[in-house]
């Protein structure tokens, strides 16, 4: 099975279950420094966080490598009458979707792709933002289903943003977590 397929396969049982899509808290808690603009959600999934940045008034892109999340997407978009682009792009292979582009703010949760990093640094605007919040490797027994190559080192992001301003950064051992919102000062 291809990482198309798993993930279809995933969002399907996550749909037929009907979980609602939620928005990642500790996002909403940077609700100060979200002015609008334009907005890309890396890796959207089933949509919370790009509902959400829409709703207070970003123009955002939601690219994931799943056509039925990007389907569902874009049909709640089209009924809530959300200002949201959907893609499908397997972002291991294709990130010239982004090209040509800068962003205000770029939004990434649960999804690690260290290569993606300085291309991050590239889409976002000066003075814009970042969130990324996923899975570290916290020798705790949580998150043991999560491969390790998808779990970051402690204070990676931290190290690997440490030439932007770091607005909020949280290690959290017991959810096994690490999350950041940084200013691009450049």
């Amino acid at each position: 099975m291809d990482s198309q397929e798993k993930w279809n396969s995933k969002y399907k049982d996550r749909l037929t279950k009907k979980t609602e899509a939620e928005p990642n808290t500790r996002l909403m808690m940077q609700s100060g420094y979200l002015t609008g603009g334009g907005a890309l959600d890396i890796a959207c999934g089933l949509g919370g966080n790009s509902y959400y940045l829409a709703e207070i008034g970003y123009e955002v892109t939601a690219i994931d490598i799943s056509d039925v999340a990007v389907d569902y997407v874009q049909e709640q978009a089209t009924c809530n009458k959300l200002n949201i682009t959907v893609k499908t792009a397997d972002l291991t292979k294709q990130t010239s979707v982004f090209t040509g582009r800068k962003y205000d703010l770029a939004v990434v949760t649960y999804y690690l792709d260290r290569s993606l990093f300085p291309l991050m640094k590239e889409w976002i605007k000066t003075d814009g933002y970042l969130f990324i919040e996923t899975f570290f490797q916290n020798g705790s027994s949580g998150n043991q289903s999560v491969s390790n190559q998808y779990k970051l080192e402690s204070n990676e992001l931290l190290k690997e943003f440490s030439d932007w301003r770091v607005l909020y950064f949280e290690e959290n051992e017991q959810e096994g977590r690490q999350t950041i919102f940084c200013q691009n000062r450049r």
